[in-house]
């Protein structure tokens, strides 16, 4: 395991463990619109802190709550707490994201973590993505089920005309609300699809940990899914919506 990694998985322990021992009321309010478009909360600050005092020194720190952060080679962008209306909600699903751009532009080093149960995802260097749990050194080729029955359908809400067309042809899905996890989990479930504006805070990390999946990228919806039929059925579904 690189130095980066490590320092991501103690950043993550350690803002799960102030979330979990030392809860501050205080982390509810909303503060400023961050460089991501979104209001920051400071439950968003408090983790963006922690991460950058363990990862500042891998290079210049691009953040969703207060833009570019530090100097250096290289780029090393964060979503510091990934599905915050759900944290903020105490809703059992939000994490963190980080993901690494080296000197030469090539995003080598991500991870992704769900704060709410521990499940750590990361890629390092080329090599396949492990999966493991915070506060444990054990990794393991991510868990993946057999015949899954839902897919993950992020912003479902602001995309009734979609929701219609996956229900007549029977795709089910959830819509949890925390984009980069959802992608973390793409290998277990039916498909994770987005539809909405791309932000790269958003998608860096989850979409690094989807080797092996068909993935669909375009400027306003992402189709990752294990079976390339199914990704392709799911594009030509939004395309009938379009014309």
């Amino acid at each position: 395991m690189t130095p980066f990694i490590k320092a991501s998985i103690k950043a993550n322990e350690e803002i799960k463990e102030a979330i979990e021992n030392s809860f501050d009321n205080s982390w509810f309010e909303k503060t400023q619109i961050g460089a991501g478009g979104d209001v920051s909360s400071k439950l968003d600050l408090m983790a963006e802190d922690i991460f950058f005092k363990y990862l500042s020194s891998f290079g210049e720190i691009e953040s969703e709550e207060s833009g570019i952060m530090g100097s250096g080679k290289a780029k090393i962008i964060i979503d510091p707490i990934d599905g915050s209306a759900n944290a903020l909600s105490l809703f059992p699903f939000y994490g963190t994201s980080v993901a690494k751009v080296n000197e030469d532009g090539i995003l080598d080093e991500a991870i992704v973590c769900n704060l709410a149960n521990n499940d750590i995802f990361f890629i390092s260097n080329g090599s396949a993505t492990k999966q493991g749990k915070l506060f444990n050194s054990n990794f393991h080729t991510p868990h993946t089920a057999l015949n899954p029955e839902i897919g993950l359908f992020e912003k479902a809400y602001a995309n009734p005309e979609l929701v219609a067309l996956l229900d007549k042809q029977k795709l089910k899905f959830r819509a949890p609300g925390a984009i980069a996890l959802s992608l973390a989990y793409a290998h277990t479930v039916n498909y994770v699809l987005f539809m909405g504006d791309f932000r790269i805070y958003d998608f860096a990390a989850g979409l690094a940990l989807c080797e092996g999946l068909k993935v669909i990228v375009e400027d306003d919806y992402v189709i990752v899914s294990k079976d390339k039929n199914i990704a392709l059925k799911i594009e030509n579904l939004i395309k009938s919506i379009k014309r």
